[in-house]
């Protein structure tokens, strides 16, 4: 496994890349906290749920993700077991960390130290040898959906809620959302009646402190 700082090319014959994944919210260091379930309103007749940038940046710290770094792979890379017992012996971490795949090439590594941080990006290189179920003669059904490739801080509990209410009643988020474990999507239950009619998109959007609105 290879990690390389932020704006670096991998060289060649190295697995993994390193490279921030908070770093302009570094200076929001405060202490966790709730944040408060979204309105939804609607834009062309789609659903839309808006969070403020300070909301967006508590999420940063709600999801552990101060001292985080994304890992990409050049090529193959170990079972996640294997990883999640590598990187912190290989890499020399020295508190506790979260390692979860983010896609099919890339691996979030949540640290809990500044030290463990500022070490992962310092260095060069490292090298390292829908659930579904309806009752019966009901419109209504419990299901589990998921938000594929969400940024992992949406991941609170509160976030996920927020987009989910637009599908239907959100329950409870699984246990690897919950977890941080798969950070690549989020799942969460929710009660639904099959006789409406469901989005097929959820724009989601930050209002900047100077009122700009940046939608996805």
């Amino acid at each position: 496994m290879a990690a390389v700082a932020g704006g670096h090319h991998p060289p060649k014959d190295g697995i993994l890349a390193v490279t921030t994944y908070a770093d302009s919210l570094r200076h929001y260091k405060a202490n966790s906290k709730a944040l408060p379930l979204k309105p939804i309103s609607f834009l062309h007749g789609e659903p839309q749920v808006i969070w403020e940038q300070d909301e967006v940046n508590q999420m940063i710290i709600n999801e552990n993700l101060e001292y985080a770094v994304i890992g990409k792979f050049s090529y193959g890379w170990p079972d996640i077991q294997d990883l999640r017992r590598l990187i912190p012996k290989q890499c020399e971490l020295k508190g506790d960390c979260s390692i979860g795949l983010l896609s099919n090439r890339h691996v979030l590594i949540r640290a809990t130290l500044l030290k463990d941080y500022v070490h992962l990006l310092s260095k060069s290189a490292f090298y390292i040898n829908p659930m579904f179920n309806s009752e019966e003669e009901t419109t209504t059904a419990i299901a589990w959906i998921s938000f594929p490739s969400l940024p992992p801080n949406f991941f609170g509990k509160e976030t996920i809620f927020s987009l989910a209410a637009t599908v239907g009643k959100p329950l409870q988020v699984d246990m690897a959302t919950r977890n941080q474990t798969r950070p690549s999507c989020a799942r969460v239950k929710v009660e639904v009646d099959l006789m409406k009619e469901f989005p097929k998109h959820i724009k989601i959007g930050m209002r900047k402190q100077s009122g700009e609105l940046m939608e996805k």
